[in-house]
Parts: C-alpha cells; sequence; structure tokens
C-alpha cells in the first residue's frame, strides 16, 4: 500500500470536469485507488464516490493505492492534481 496527501488548489476543487479527468487517469492502472477525506474514504475510480466528497479549493486529500503499480499511480494522480487539471 502507498499513500500521499495533496492539496487540490485548482479553483473548482475537484467537481464535475477535473473529477472526470482524475477518475480516467484513475482507471488506467490496475491498483485500487481510493481517496480519503476527513476519514472518508472513496474508491477513486466512482465518479459519485470521488464527488460526494465535497472536495474544494484548499483541501487535502490522502491518495492511496494498493497494487502492482501503486506508486505509478498515485504519482500520477497527484501530477494531474498539481497541474490543475490541464486547466
Amino acid at each position: 500500500m502507498y499513500t500521499q496527501e495533496i492539496t487540490i488548489n485548482n479553483e473548482v476543487g475537484l467537481h464535475a470536469r477535473p473529477a472526470t479527468f482524475f477518475i480516467q487517469k484513475a482507471n488506467e492502472f490496475k491498483s485500487g485507488i481510493w481517496v480519503e477525506k476527513d476519514e472518508r474514504r472513496v474508491n477513486a475510480k466512482s465518479l459519485l464516490g470521488v464527488l460526494s466528497l465535497g472536495i474544494v479549493k484548499g483541501t487535502t486529500i490522502t491518495l492511496i493505492a494498493d497494487g502492482s503499480d501503486e506508486k505509478e499511480a498515485v504519482a500520477a494522480l497527484a501530477e494531474l492534481v498539481e497541474n490543475n487539471f490541464g486547466e
């Protein structure tokens, strides 16, 4: 299992379009991937799950991955967040 904390810095947070990009990236990996906020953990490959966390600008989340490509998955998702989802 591999984890990394990251802060969401784009203006709209992890909603609608950015969440879609996030989920598409998560689905590129075989590992199980979760997003955790305030002790709530959801599947990072589920749009409804990610949206249900209500992640806004300035929120710190934890990315958690478990599987054969866990480090690559967390690194790719962290890079996507750091680059503000390409916006």
